[in-house]
């Protein structure tokens, strides 16, 4: 019960600490203008409070190109003239940081008396309200994971005591991910028309945050028993969820919660599914890399532990000297 107790107030004390106040900070945009930009850049760097992180692009070409990559949030295009400024955003990205970017951006236009005029150059879809679906795609993949690990583990204890109980689980476990990669795909972008991107990308990557979300569980089951069920709903909901860069992407939120997020399965699954959906696949790959050291991970210390724990067999010469009577 105070183990329990613990982990509920970590609960609440993350998610209202992620969520209580968002602000931006440090959000990437591009800067375009028609003569030295030193100055401009300087401006916009140094507001109070450091909410944007601008550079310098030599054209809108330029800055497009970036926003495609993923690496800016947008960008503003000045125009050196009384003539209206514009600032691109994608909402793919994150509705709530393009909100932000448009406020921070006006303001500072309108104390300049300039207008200014705003474009999403990469719009979620019509059935993505406000680009959440990534993130709930995400989570349930994780979720599907663990849940999965736990449910294996309830036919005979949390801990495999042999490596072939070991191996059947993790065996279980990949099939699962593949059927539930799959199941999830054709849910989010056929039943629902709420993604696009490639449908063989998107469903091998959630097979991968399944089995990676999976595998770890299982490895803190096999290291500490029912006590690992604890640490993973500690690992992946506590800390995973409100830093994953659902409601508030990572530059709304605040250094801590902002610099797990993209270390945990929920906030690097939730990125890399943005990636595939909206911008050719951006940022799929690092986030890959960090779910199949995950995976390593798991299948190695599920292993290892199940071949500790696994039952010496008694040798003859042992048997006959505790059935031999005491002289």
């Amino acid at each position: 019960m105070l183990a329990v107790f613990g982990v509920q107030l970590a609960f609440i004390g993350s998610y209202i600490g992620a969520f209580h106040h968002p602000s931006p900070h440090r959000i990437a945009i591009a800067v375009v203008y028609p003569g030295p930009a030193d100055q401009v850049v300087a401006r916009l760097n140094g507001l109070s409070g450091a909410p944007l992180q601008a550079h310098a692009v030599p054209d809108e070409a330029t800055a497009r190109r970036q926003i495609d990559r993923r690496e800016v949030y947008g960008a503003l295009i000045l125009s050196g003239t009384v003539a209206a400024d514009r600032l691109l955003v994608a909402g793919a990205a994150g509705a709530s940081v393009a909100q932000a970017l448009t406020q921070v951006v006006g303001a500072v236009e309108q104390a300049q008396s300039h207008d200014l005029t705003t474009e999403d150059v990469k719009p979620a879809r019509i059935g993505d309200a406000r680009g959440l679906t990534a993130f709930y795609l995400a989570l349930g993949w994780v979720v599907g994971g663990y849940l999965v690990a736990i449910a294996v583990s309830t036919s005979k204890g949390a801990r495999p005591t042999n490596r072939h109980r070991a191996l059947i689980r993790l065996s279980a476990l990949l099939i699962y991910a593949i059927l539930s990669g799959i199941a999830g795909s054709l849910i989010a972008r056929s039943a629902f028309g709420a993604l696009s991107g490639d449908a063989a990308q998107l469903w091998w990557f959630g097979a991968l945050l399944v089995f990676a979300s999976g595998a770890v569980t299982m490895a803190l089951q096999a290291v500490f028993g029912f006590i690992g069920v604890g640490l993973t709903v500690l690992l992946f909901v506590v800390l995973g969820n409100p830093s994953a860069g659902g409601a508030y992407p990572a530059p709304l939120l605040p250094t801590f919660w902002r610099v797990i997020g993209p270390w945990l399965p929920p906030g690097a699954g939730t990125e890399a599914i943005r990636g595939i959906a909206y911008f050719g696949g951006a940022g799929a790959r690092p986030a890959a890399l960090l779910l199949g050291t995950y995976a390593v991970f798991g299948i190695g210390v599920t292993l290892v532990a199940s071949i500790v724990q696994e039952p010496r067999p008694v040798r003859l010469a042992d048997l006959r000297t505790k059935l031999s009577p005491a002289r």
